[in-house]
C-alpha cells in the first residue's frame, strides 16, 4: 500500500487535537487526525453532565498545577477563554455561567463537538476514527507511522493529543507517555486528579450511613483551600471541594474540613445551651448541619444527653469535629473516576509558545498529556483549546 503524505498527523480527536487540526488546516497544512475511538470528542460529550463546562471566565496560570507553574502562561494568553467564547458565539451555541465563572452549554455538549468537526471540515482536515497508531519512526524527513487500518503515513509534524490515563472506559491510554519515552522525553510521574478520596475500612464503616448527604464546605490541605460542595459516598468523600483538593493531597497526608463555614459551632451550641439546655445535643447540632450528619458526629465523639449536661470542653470538641475535622484518606478512586491526570510530559522539554519538543523537530505534545493540570471548573478544557491552538499555529 502506498505511503500517504501529510504535513501534520495528529493522534487524538479530543478537544486539543481537534483545535490543533483546525488551526493547522487553516494555514494550508495537509492534516490527518487519527483516533482509535468510534466518535470524536468523547470526553467533551460526557463533561458537565452532558452540557460541557467548556471554559472558565477566570482562567489564568494560577489555576493550574505543574512542575513549572509558569509554563502555561504563554498559551493561555495567546488563546484565551474569550477567544473560545467568541467561537461559540459565531456558531450560535447558547451558554450560561453556572457558578464561580464556570461556563456550560445551555443545550448539549454535542453542539461543541459538531462545531469543532465542522471547523475541521472547513479547514480540510481529514478525520479517521477507529484508527490507532501502532508504530512511529522518526527521521530527518519527519515521521513514518503505521496505522491500525494497515495504512502507512509520513508526516512532517507529529502531534500527540491522546490525553492522560483518566477514565479508561472512554479509551484513555498512556500512548503519549510511551511516545515520549521512545524519543527520550521525560515524563513527570502521573497520578489520578480531580478524583474522589477513600478511607480505611473502620472509618468508612462509620461514615457509610451518611452516603448521599451533601454540605457546603471548606476543604484544606496545607495552605490550599477550596470552598465548594462536599458529598459523602459509600467509598469516602466526593463533591467539588474534594475533587479540587485531591490534586494537592498525597498519601499519608490529612485534610481539614469545615462543614459549617462562616459559623462557630461552639458559640452556637453555647448559646443554645443557655436558651434551652434540655434539648438533645444532636438536635441542637442539627440546626447547623444535616440531621443525620449531626447524629453521626455526636455518636463518633461519644457525646450524648442534653446540652445542659455538656461542658465547654465538650462543646469545643463538637466544634472541632464540624469546623475543623481532620481526616486522613488512604487513597482515591483512581483513574476509573478521575476527571484528569496529574503529571505527564515534562514542560522543560517543550517550547511554551508552540508545544514543540525542543530536541525533536516536528514532535508536539498538547492537552492533558502535558504536565499542566487545571482545577475543576472548565480550566482543563481551556488548556486543551489554548495548547491545541498554539501547536496548530506552529506545526
Amino acid at each position: 500500500m502506498k505511503t500517504e503524505e501529510f504535513d501534520v498527523l495528529i493522534v487524538g480527536a479530543g478537544a486539543a487535537g481537534m483545535m490543533c487540526a483546525i488551526e493547522a488546516g487553516k494555514r494550508g497544512r495537509r492534516v490527518l487526525v487519527a483516533d482509535h475511538a468510534a466518535a470524536p470528542g468523547e470526553k467533551i460529550r460526557i463533561s458537565g453532565g452532558g452540557r460541557c463546562n467548556f471554559t472558565n471566565l477566570g482562567t489564568g496560570p494560577a489555576n493550574f498545577l505543574s512542575e513549572n507553574p509558569r509554563f502555561a502562561t504563554s498559551a493561555l494568553r495567546r488563546y484565551t477563554q474569550h477567544d473560545f467564547i467568541a467561537l461559540m458565539n459565531r456558531h450560535g451555541i447558547a451558554w450560561h455561567e453556572k457558578t464561580l465563572g464556570q461556563l456550560f452549554c445551555d443545550d448539549s455538549a454535542k453542539q461543541i463537538i459538531a462545531m469543532l468537526t465542522a471547523e475541521m471540515r472547513q479547514a480540510d482536515a481529514v478525520l479517521r476514527l477507529n484508527t490507532g497508531v501502532e508504530t512511529v519512526e522518526g527521521g530527518e524527513d519527519g515521521f513514518l507511522c503505521r496505522l491500525s487500518d494497515g495504512r502507512t503515513v509520513r508526516a512532517t509534524s507529529l502531534v500527540a493529543a491522546t490525553g492522560g490515563k483518566s477514565i479508561p472506559k472512554m479509551g484513555a491510554t498512556g500512548w503519549a507517555y510511551d511516545l515520549a519515552a521512545q524519543f527520550g522525553v521525560r515524563v513527570v510521574p502521573t497520578r489520578p486528579a480531580l478524583v474522589p478520596l477513600t478511607f480505611e475500612p473502620g472509618l468508612l464503616e462509620q461514615l457509610k450511613p451518611l452516603a448521599g448527604i451533601s454540605v457546603d464546605a471548606v476543604v484544606a490541605h496545607g495552605r490550599t483551600r477550596f470552598a465548594e460542595g462536599l458529598l459523602f459516598t459509600h467509598r469516602g468523600l466526593s463533591g467539588p471541594s474534594i475533587l479540587q483538593i485531591s490534586s494537592y493531597w498525597r498519601e499519608g497526608d490529612a485534610i481539614t474540613i469545615d462543614m459549617a463555614p462562616g459559623s462557630s459551632v461552639f458559640e452556637a451550641l453555647k448559646a443554645s445551651r443557655a436558651e434551652n439546655g434540655r434539648q438533645a445535643v444532636h438536635t441542637a447540632l442539627g440546626r447547623h448541619i444535616p440531621a443525620r450528619l449531626a447524629e453521626s458526629i455526636a455518636l463518633r465523639a461519644g457525646v450524648a444527653g442534653n446540652l445542659a449536661d455538656q461542658s465547654d470542653r465538650t462543646l469545643k470538641q463538637l466544634d472541632e469535629a464540624v469546623n475543623a475535622w481532620s481526616v486522613k484518606p488512604v487513597g482515591s478512586e483512581g483513574y476509573r473516576t478521575a476527571e484528569v491526570t496529574l503529571g505527564g510530559i515534562d514542560t522543560a522539554a517543550l517550547d511554551q509558545r508552540t508545544m514543540a519538543v525542543k530536541a525533536v523537530p516536528g514532535l508536539y505534545f498538547i492537552g492533558e498529556a502535558v504536565d499542566v493540570t487545571g482545577w475543576l471548573g472548565g480550566y482543563n478544557f481551556q488548556w486543551a483549546w489554548s495548547s491545541g491552538w498554539c501547536a496548530g499555529q506552529a506545526c
